[in-house]
């Protein structure tokens, strides 16, 4: 009777390879996820793509000059927005990084905001 319960407990130790409790995954949960069992409707929402302002209005150039245009795109600690944040592509990323820059220059735009 021994030897019939010896593969048994055999089986579920940590030598074994699968099957044991512990086999699900680095999660530790069931279903391998770590905050427990795998969620069916993960979410609903769909974000909607942004769109780089200056593409829809077909800009050439952005002029430094005109700070009502270029202060949405600063933080009140005078800091440039990131393109994720704005949306705006890379090309005219760069163009309203050195517009920002030139405005802070000249005074058109703060560096930082008073504290």
């Amino acid at each position: 009777m021994a030897e019939e319960n010896a593969p048994q407990q055999q089986s579920y130790g940590s030598s074994g390879g699968g099957g044991g409790p512990r086999s699900s995954g680095p999660g530790g949960g069931p279903g391998g996820r770590p905050g427990g069992p795998a969620k069916r409707g993960k979410r609903s929402f769909v974000r909607k793509k942004k769109v780089c302002r200056f593409c829809v209005d077909k800009a050439d150039f952005i002029d430094y000059k005109k700070a009502e245009i270029l202060a949405p795109f600063i933080q009140e600690r005078g800091k440039i927005l990131p393109r994720r944040m704005t949306g705006t592509c890379s090309r005219h990323q760069r163009w309203l990084t050195v517009a920002i820059k030139r405005a802070q220059n000249i005074a058109l735009l703060p560096f930082a905001a008073e504290l």
